[in-house]
């Protein structure tokens, strides 16, 4: 399947195009000189223990952190193609607020937890124009249903919920607007084994159903199997191997992933 996947990128232009980006704290610490594309409806895993850049690029690609040089370019449908950090940061906004997502490990970053589980998905809306409440609480309602929530809880807060439903309503949230582009940040850290489970299942689902584009940063090699088309590995900021999930991590080439498919450097 990834390899059939591979074969229709030829012919489409790539969604993101990152060039010599480079954002460093202090020697080791950040992430030089990526390099890659992103095509519709791909999903990128980025995976490398802790410290080795990993999170520092999936902030510069989603414009929370801005890098020290290099180019993120964005093929929008509305505005054409876009460099993100030669554009306005209004128009970042605008491109976070309808057409990217961003999903965060800890899922109390990604909700309001003092207003309802109704209103956390009807804000996201109200920001790309929505304002009929009655079409904004049915769509409250279907995005619900979708990510496996009981609709009779549209009117609870967030901090009613398990670990598991605030994250699959953090998905709702992002998912609402269909957005072409969503960032995820460890989404099944902290979460039990079996919860886990059914959040990737419905991960996996609705990644294939919308058609998304995804870049997710993830320690877990199981995750990254399950969800990826193509891996990136990263060690101490650099990018040391790349290339479709299966053969990167059933045939491993560099020493650093060979030693992270072993498990020994695995958090």
């Amino acid at each position: 399947m990834q390899q059939e996947f591979k074969e229709e990128w030829k012919d489409i232009a790539p969604l993101l195009s990152v060039r010599e980006l480079n954002k460093f704290y202090a020697p080791g610490k950040g992430c030089g000189d990526i390099n890659f594309d992103l095509y519709p409806g791909e999903v990128l895993g980025i995976v490398g223990e802790s410290g080795s850049g990993k999170s520092t690029l999936l902030s510069c690609l989603s414009a929370r952190l801005t890098p020290d040089s290099g180019n993120v370019i964005y093929n929008s449908e509305r505005f054409g193609e876009m460099d993100l950090y030669a554009c306005e940061e209004s128009m970042r906004r605008v491109l976070m607020r309808s057409e990217w997502g961003i999903v965060h490990q800890h899922a109390r970053d990604g909700l309001r937890m003092n207003v309802s589980a109704g209103a956390n998905i009807g804000e996201r809306l109200m920001a790309v124009g929505e304002r009929h409440y009655g079409d904004i609480r049915a769509k409250a309602e279907e995005w619900l249903t979708a990510v496996e929530i009981d609709t009779g809880r549209i009117d609870d807060r967030p901090s009613q919920f398990s670990g598991g439903m605030q994250q699959r309503l953090q998905i709702a949230r992002n998912l609402v607007t269909h957005p072409k582009l969503i960032f995820m940040d460890e989404p099944t850290g902290g979460l039990d084994v079996s919860v886990q489970a059914k959040l990737l299942d419905l991960l996996r689902n609705l990644v294939s159903r919308l058609g998304l584009s995804v870049i997710i940063v993830t320690h877990d090699l199981a995750v990254a199997r399950l969800l990826a088309h193509r891996l990136m590995v990263m060690r101490r900021g650099q990018v040391v191997e790349t290339g479709l999930t299966d053969q990167v991590l059933d045939d491993p080439q560099h020493p650093y992933t060979q030693l992270l498919v072993s498990s020994i450097l695995q958090n």
